[in-house]
């Protein structure tokens, strides 16, 4: 048998506590899933998960042996990295998250040109706007903008962003262009609401309670909204710059100090980062540059606030 799949395949379920979820993290079929740790605990000669209609959880055996196996894959992981640092043949598999509406513009052209360069390289791309579990759910990198939780994750910068606010030439001549952040309260505003997150909009070290016709999960919809002369928006420069440089949309307040969002990559903490993550992070940092690609060429003054 393949005793290392097995190893790996109960290290998943144990770890995520599902056979299902085991198997979209490893992408192969639950019931390989369960065969794998049933032939492996045929080959110990000893019950490492008990299974019931509803749970499942770890015998003694089961417990004692997660232990040394997620050791065993650790120290593993860290030497292929180790290896891999002394060559430039990137390989295997790499899992990727991000954001939708940042990946498709920015994070998705850049896996094709890294996928060109090592072809022998298979990628995951996963865009959502959920804040997913790399250990739970397998990823190798996860892109994230904005505030980030305390975690055991490392977290490199990237590159950052500035949230812009920006209105139609149609709205700004029907309504007027506000003279202060405060005068907002007086605008249609389109607002961004993710779940249970607020829509008060950032305002230097505050918050700011606006009021407008739209909200929406999703900031490629506030754009159209706002180039559709229904309000002003506050969104991240990589989402509007486009707009402002063909005329559908003007940036306003802009003598207001900037509101900055880092973009970090999130990797799992390792003695040793993998080759293939490595090399993608140092491309996603050379493309996107520091001020970043999307706000050069538009006119906008240089981001001085740290």
């Amino acid at each position: 048998m393949n005793q290392l799949e097995h190893i790996a395949a109960f290290v998943r379920v144990a770890e995520l506590g599902s056979y299902t979820r085991a198997a979209e993290a490893l992408d192969i079929s639950r019931t390989r899933v369960s065969r794998q740790v049933m032939a492996l605990e045929e080959a110990l000669g000893a019950r490492l998960i008990q299974r019931t209609t509803r749970r499942l959880h770890l015998t003694e055996a089961g417990e004692r042996y997660l232990v040394r196996a997620q050791g065993i894959l650790q120290a593993l992981d860290e030497a292929a990295a180790e290896v891999g640092q002394g060559t430039s043949d990137v390989r295997g598999r790499l899992r990727v998250n991000g954001p939708m509406s940042f990946g498709t513009r920015y994070l998705a052209p850049l896996v094709a040109q890294f996928m060109h360069t090592h072809p022998a390289l298979e990628v995951r791309l996963d865009l959502n706007d959920r804040r997913v579990d790399l250990l739970e759910e397998g990823y190798d990198i996860a892109i994230r903008i904005g505030s980030l939780p305390d975690s055991s994750l490392v977290a490199r910068r990237l590159t950052r962003c500035r949230l812009l606010f920006c209105a139609s030439p149609a709205y700004l001549a029907a309504h007027g262009e506000p003279s202060s952040v405060e005068a907002l309260a007086e605008h249609r505003c389109l607002r961004y609401r993710s779940g249970q997150q607020s829509a008060d909009w950032k305002i230097a070290t505050q918050s700011l309670t606006v009021n407008g016709p739209l909200e929406s999960n999703n900031g490629d919809v506030l754009t159209h909204a706002a180039e559709a002369g229904l309000g002003i928006a506050q969104q991240p420069s990589f989402l509007v710059t486009e707009s402002i440089a063909n005329g559908r949309l003007v940036p306003i307040l802009t003598s207001e100090p900037a509101v900055l969002l880092d973009v970090h990559a999130l990797y799992p903490a390792r003695r040793y980062l993998p080759a293939k993550v490595e090399h993608f992070i140092d491309l996603l940092t050379e493309a996107w540059g520091d001020p970043p690609v999307w706000e050069q060429h538009i006119g906008l003054s240089p981001i001085t606030q740290q």
